[in-house]
């Protein structure tokens, strides 16, 4: 059994990317911290360890319960993580339109207006 493994390497196998590669780049980026470090694609893991991951905005917080090198299925992956990301509160959907619905009325444009907290603050 492995003790550590590259943190690049560990994302690919848990299917936390599509692509090791993917994962290298997320790490370039900034996008992936070690207990709270920004790391480098080479950085070692070990169990116990704090993975945050950003993806579409998004922070991902995964426990590390288990060293993996090899990419294995969806089922044994996820044993090897606690997921602790807090649920993700339902967003709105402010002033969105039915796609081909044409411009806004004078009316509906001041309904959404509204919504986004615009208000009439300039007709003050």
């Amino acid at each position: 059994m492995v003790d550590s493994a590259r943190i690049d390497s560990w994302l690919w196998a848990v299917r936390v990317y599509k692509t090791r590669s993917a994962a290298t780049t997320a790490c370039r980026a900034g996008h992936v911290r070690v207990n709270g470090e920004k790391v480098k694609a080479a950085a070692v893991i070990r169990v116990g360890d704090e993975v945050r991951i950003r993806i579409s905005g998004f922070d991902r917080i995964l426990g590390v319960r288990q060293i993996l090198v090899k990419r294995v299925g969806a089922p044994v992956a996820a044993l090897a993580y606690n997921d602790r990301t807090p649920a993700r509160e339902p967003q709105a959907a402010l002033g969105l339109r039915d796609r081909g619905a044409g411009r806004p009325t004078k009316r509906e444009r001041r309904d959404i207006d509204k919504l986004r907290g615009r208000g009439d603050h300039f007709l003050e």
